[in-house]
């Protein structure tokens, strides 16, 4: 096993919010997809799914209800995790955990998404 996720997905309420606030999270655009059969919804995160990369989405739909509880996901923070961590609140977020080592494996931090997800960002610096 090359990797321990292979895919990942949001809930969201407002799919038009949380796209902003993702997008402004990671200064990059992310790619709306036409409702499924379930009548879900799922925006994506830019990622090289052709060479091993990992995607993911955020998802509008039956059986998708945002939570603080649960499984907690952790996001590519890139080179330096504060440099998205800065962008959380402004882009209506709330930074929950500060810019916190976590030795060998670099440094991780908490937030809280527009639509209530608890998640987490990860880098090396």
């Amino acid at each position: 096993m090359k990797n321990a996720i292979n895919w990942f997905e949001i809930p969201v309420r407002d799919l038009n919010r949380a796209q902003l606030f993702y997008e402004q999270l990671f200064d990059a655009p992310l790619t709306p997809q036409e409702p499924d059969e379930t009548g879900s919804t799922m925006i994506f995160f830019p990622a090289d799914l052709e060479n091993g990369g990992i995607g993911g989405c955020i998802v509008s739909g039956p059986g998708y209800e945002p939570s603080e509880k649960g499984a907690l996901v952790y996001l590519n923070g890139g080179d330096d995790l504060s440099v998205p961590l800065s962008r959380v609140e402004k882009a209506g977020g709330k930074v929950i955990m500060p810019k916190t080592s976590i030795g060998p494996h670099g440094f991780m931090a908490q937030f809280i998404d527009t639509e209530g997800n608890k998640l987490a960002l990860q880098s090396m610096n």
